[in-house]
């Protein structure tokens, strides 16, 4: 059973995060979906992915291709995840279950702390989710460093 981890971004936005977070994840093991929520911003996404440095390139591609399933990174809006991925980060408000949580190794809820609905909406994903009984954590980067500022479940972790 997998768990959920919330993370507020404050200081570094979404394409300077979610690298970070896409190469932990890879150096787990696992494949990853990145489910947002627009096209035009996976898009988007897909384009600062290919920006980053060389030797840290991150091997993804957007659904629809045709490899979803070969793709280690795969950018979608669908709530299939068909390239087996372990691990899902929703992104821009994107929908999670609770099933899902419990089907995967983690999920990772990236949501900007500096806009008010987005605040709102991963408040209401905390409040549904853990009353579901999913293990999660919340995290925030607002003094310079990431760090657990809540936990509920007992797996959590």
């Amino acid at each position: 059973m997998g768990n959920a981890l919330f993370y507020h971004l404050t200081r570094h936005p979404l394409e300077v995060t979610l690298p970070m977070l896409l190469e932990k994840s890879l150096a787990a093991g696992w494949r990853v979906a990145v489910r947002g929520t627009s096209d035009q911003r996976l898009k988007w996404l897909d384009e600062r992915l290919w920006l980053g440095p060389e030797e840290g390139f991150l091997p993804h591609g957007v659904s629809g291709s045709g490899f979803d399933a070969d793709q280690p990174i795969l950018l979608t809006k669908e709530a299939e995840i068909p390239n087996a991925a372990a691990c899902l980060m929703a992104v821009d408000g994107a929908e999670v279950t609770s099933e899902e949580v419990s089907a995967l190794e983690r999920v990772c809820i990236l949501f900007d702390g500096n806009d008010e609905g987005a605040v709102n909406r991963a408040r209401g994903q905390w409040k549904a989710l853990t009353g579901a009984g999913v293990a999660a954590q919340y995290w925030s980067e607002e003094t310079g460093r990431w760090a657990k500022k809540a936990e509920s479940g007992a797996s959590a972790g």
